[in-house]
């Protein structure tokens, strides 16, 4: 018994070892993305600012797409309808979101406090405005951002609610940073089927006629002349609120980030 029970403590520290490894490789490459983020995307403003259009060939490259004409969804506000919002127009207060759909650190705030920011809009404490980025695409190679953002945009054509019903599914199956899965359109499309009632045949025919790419550009261009320097981004009522734990990195709770929200209102 003492020979197995020895075994047994021995694998269970070689496993315990393998996983905080693994953990540690994790969270070196989230690291490592994060700075390249913000890398690219400042060097995406720098050419904003130099070459004026030369932004928009540079946002545009993994956009794609067989339409050429802008086409603004249905339920969008802002120039050329970048801004995506969701919730209670007369809400007292508003929460403006920048993400990039395959933004790993996106992607942990939304599994950690996804459902608690919909819930705050749900009740009326805000409205949120969501600003979407494609830089992702130039920092990692690909187009699954511009792909997904485009889809979205078909989502939100049908309905603010239905956008953030896709929004979460896209998160919930948002692939590794390494590989591009969101460029497959049919891939996007098994997922848009994961919320009741969106793929339409008119939402389908959108989508595969690329009827909202040319809109993604624009919502990637405005991301990129915002200002801001990384995803995610919140601002509460124009002010930067910090949802991310300094001492470990990771996002705060559910609870935390409700009080955040309340003090930060109450500071108004």
């Amino acid at each position: 018994m003492s020979s197995n029970n020895t075994k047994n403590n021995k694998s269970n520290r070689t496993d315990a070892r393998t996983r905080l490894s693994a953990e540690r490789e994790r969270e070196q490459r989230v690291a490592a993305l994060r700075r390249k983020m913000l890398i690219g995307l400042s060097t995406v403003v720098v050419l904003a600012v130099g070459a004026g259009v030369a932004v928009v060939a540079t946002s545009s490259g993994s956009s794609g797409g067989s339409s050429t004409a802008l086409a603004v969804p249905a339920n969008t506000t802002g120039t050329n309808g970048t801004v995506i919002t969701y919730g209670k127009a007369d809400a007292a207060n508003t929460l403006d979101v920048y993400e990039d759909f395959r933004c790993p650190i996106c992607d942990e705030l939304e599994k950690a406090d996804g459902s608690t920011i919909l819930k705050l809009a749900d009740n009326g404490t805000y409205k949120i405005q969501y600003h979407m980025a494609t830089f992702l695409d130039s920092n990692l190679g690909g187009s699954g951002s511009a792909n997904a953002l485009a889809m979205a945009g078909a989502a939100v054509n049908e309905s603010a609610a239905k956008f953030v019903q896709f929004h979460t599914v896209l998160y919930a199956n948002q692939p590794a940073e390494t590989t591009d899965a969101f460029a497959d359109t049919n891939h996007l499309l098994d997922l848009a089927r994961k919320v009741p009632g969106l793929v339409t045949p008119a939402f389908e025919q959108a989508v595969k006629n690329g009827t909202y790419k040319p809109w993604a550009q624009q919502v990637s261009n405005a991301f990129n002349n915002s200002g801001v320097t990384g995803t995610p981004t919140l601002k509460l009522n124009g002010k930067t609120i910090t949802v991310f734990d300094n001492s470990t990195g990771k996002p705060i709770s559910a609870a935390a980030y409700e009080a955040l929200v309340a003090q930060t209102i109450a500071a108004k």
